[in-house]
């Protein structure tokens, strides 16, 4: 059952990161079905990974400050409303030890994919490549940056040393 349960995390939170990465990049939004999902799945796991209710509630807690925070980003046009939202369901899964460095890589990720964006922004390319929509809206000066394809590779490498990755390995359940 633990292999099962271990295999449904594995699959679930890190395709929940890997579709919003790219559907952020190639419609700057991030549907709340995502969001949505990485909630419900965490209701669901948390407990059968072994997660005691205090724990559960630190993680909760956490996620609160995290969506409290994105969306003062938000009303200062800094982040995406989407953003924070995913923001703040995948700081759930990390709680009060995993979901600093979450934000450390995320916002050094969030920064070099900033630099790339403006940059490219800058540059003069082909007109074929300009008319393919995403890369055009991406490239559009007047569009902000799709943050969601910095966070979810952030969450993928914090998830891999996170204690979901032990109990996925070895059962060891969470605390």
């Amino acid at each position: 059952m633990d292999n099962f349960i271990g295999l449904a995390i594995l699959a679930i939170f890190p395709l929940c990161m890997i579709f919003a990465t790219f559907y952020d990049l190639f419609t700057m939004t991030i549907p709340n079905k995502i969001t949505l999902c990485l909630i419900a799945a965490f209701a669901v796991f948390a407990p059968l990974a072994g997660m005691g209710w205090e724990t559960a509630l630190m993680h909760v807690g956490v996620a609160i400050a995290v969506l409290i925070g994105g969306f003062a980003l938000f009303s200062l046009g800094v982040m995406g409303g989407g953003d924070a939202k995913l923001l703040a369901a995948s700081a759930l899964w990390f709680g009060t030890a995993f979901t600093l460095p979450y934000l450390l890589v995320a916002s050094f990720l969030g920064a070099l994919l900033t630099l790339v964006i403006l940059i490219a922004r800058r540059l003069m390319l082909p007109a074929k490549l300009l008319s393919i929509g995403w890369i055009a809206r991406l490239l559009d000066k007047k569009q902000g940056i799709p943050y969601g394809a910095a966070l979810g590779p952030a969450a993928l490498y914090v998830f891999a040393g996170s204690p979901w990755m032990m109990f996925i390995t070895n059962g060891q359940a969470i605390n």
